[in-house]
């Protein structure tokens, strides 16, 4: 299923010159400027993600990451990438979106500012040889004498029992190999964060927020890590990177209904502030939670109750990037405006 829309990027400041921003006349993507910052956007077939499948994803992933990075090549080297697949309806919602988040985009863009990402996956060089090493273990080699002396061959069971021992050391030999890699980066890196690996073979798959005078250092010492461990494991280094582990922005679109919903299960008036919203939460959350009620509490109605809790927390959080006023509107009019509520990607 598919819409037209328009598909966000990132988000610049407006300090470059105004024959960087006319180069991209020539190029498929196009700047959207609110105030002392732009999206970078393209006009395209929107597509729901939910129902897209792994290769097109892939693919999307692909051309959203070099869209970004090829702007950066070209000069604008300060940029706050935008989720994957955000897209929205015109230009109007694109500059909603910079007028809420505006104040984080601005904070965000201060901290970037010398900064830059450096991915590092680590594989063991020769998987085979670790796994014999591991085969030789103490562990592994009594557990095999006793299933000999117990029973005389090895069953399926016994095998099972194996391979879960094996699994484990490897775990423990990975993880210590991991530990002594990011200690080594931690005095050069502002910030890490470890992701998923994608084998038993990856010891880490981690991404470095480095400042860019630290870069050449941060190099050096992987270069004296492939030394240590003097060809036992692979180093792949990519970067610099945009700070897309770091700094992604994501724009989420609340729901007016599920807002009014909230609003209904919690009580609230139509004007109300942060402050009476917790002090209602807890009043309610309290007659009916589970651990405070010694069998009365109603698990169904803490539950409720708790999304309540948070979806009027998102809508209060948008309406404070649109607005310092301290009351929070919950008419439908009011409610209408501030749907849009911009943050940083949670890993």
């Amino acid at each position: 299923m598919t819409t037209k829309g328009i598909y966000i990027y990132g988000i610049i400041p407006n300090f470059y010159s105004a024959d960087m921003f006319r180069s991209l006349e020539n190029s498929a993507v196009y700047a959207v400027p609110y105030q002392n910052i732009s999206a970078i956007v393209s006009d395209r077939e929107s597509t729901l993600l939910d129902y897209t499948d792994r290769e097109t994803l892939g693919h999307l992933l692909v051309h959203h990451q070099r869209t970004i990075e090829s702007l950066i090549g070209s000069g604008f080297n300060l940029i706050i990438p935008m989720r994957l697949g955000t897209i929205v309806n015109s230009k109007e919602d694109v500059i909603r979106i910079m007028a809420n988040g505006h104040e984080l985009i601005m904070e965000v863009l201060k901290k970037m500012q010398f900064l830059t990402e450096i991915d590092l996956a680590v594989t063991w060089a020769d998987f085979s040889v670790t796994l014999s090493e591991i085969a030789d273990d103490p562990e592994i080699l009594e557990m095999k004498e006793e299933i000999r002396n117990n029973q005389g061959k090895m069953l399926q069971v016994d095998q099972v029992k194996i391979g879960m021992l094996v699994q484990a050391i490897l775990k423990g030999k990975n993880q210590a190999v991991e530990m002594k890699i990011l200690d080594t980066l931690s005095p050069f890196s502002v910030d890490i964060k470890t992701h998923e690996v994608m084998n038993d073979q990856m010891i880490t798959n981690s991404a470095f927020l480095v400042n860019r005078i630290k870069k050449e250092k941060f190099e050096k010492a992987i270069d004296q890590l492939d030394e240590t461990f003097n060809g036992l494991l692979n180093f792949k280094m990519v970067g610099p990177l945009p700070c897309y582990s770091f700094f992604t922005l994501e724009m989420k679109v609340l729901d007016p209904d599920h807002i009014e919903l909230a609003k209904r299960e919690l009580g609230l008036e139509e004007e109300t502030t942060e402050s009476e919203i917790k002090k209602v939460y807890l009043s309610k959350a309290k007659l009916c939670h589970p651990d405070a009620n010694s069998g009365n509490g109603n698990e169904e109605s803490f539950a409720r109750i708790n999304k309540a809790y948070h979806t009027i927390l998102d809508y209060s959080v948008a309406v404070k990037q649109s607005s310092k006023d301290e009351s929070i509107f919950l008419t439908k009019d009011k409610v209408i405006n501030n749907l849009f509520l911009v943050k940083i990607k949670d890993e």
